[in-house]
């Protein structure tokens, strides 16, 4: 007998989180009869009562249950979906690609240089002139 009143304590304890979490997160406009602040007492004074009140006369009958996500607007229509990291925005994603690109051209360029110099010296080194008809340009 003493389990059933445990449980039955349990599951009046998670009908009042419930409950005021449903007050708590619900629109101006979706809440009825009295305001948030008298709800919310009903539902800590009287937990099981209140809890049962605030879902049958409490909000608004056709308001759909929803989750409120943090940073979230929460609105209900239907906005234009925007990119929530960096790796999900093709235009950064883009930019990334034309940056690495150009990083990759100047490092090429570089290393052209580089060897071109170390030919060169290589070749006043041995006494030949630098060539200069045999480079490809870049």
């Amino acid at each position: 007998m003493a389990r059933l009143y445990v449980l039955l304590f349990l599951a009046q304890i998670v009908l009042a989180v419930c409950a005021l979490i449903s007050c708590l997160s619900a629109e101006e406009g979706q809440i009825r009869a009295l305001p948030r602040i008298a709800w919310v007492l009903i539902i800590l004074f009287f937990p099981l009562v209140g809890s049962i009140a605030w879902f049958v006369a409490g909000r608004e009958p056709g308001a759909p249950a929803r989750l409120a996500w943090p940073g979230g607007t929460g609105a209900t229509e239907r906005q234009p979906r925007r990119p929530l990291a960096p790796d999900d925005d093709p235009e950064f994603l883009r930019s990334v690609q034309d940056r690495a690109k150009k990083q990759d051209e100047e490092l090429f360029r570089r290393w052209e240089e580089d060897l071109r110099r170390r030919e060169d010296d290589l070749r006043r080194r041995d006494g030949e002139p630098p060539r200069e008809g045999d480079r490809p340009e870049v």
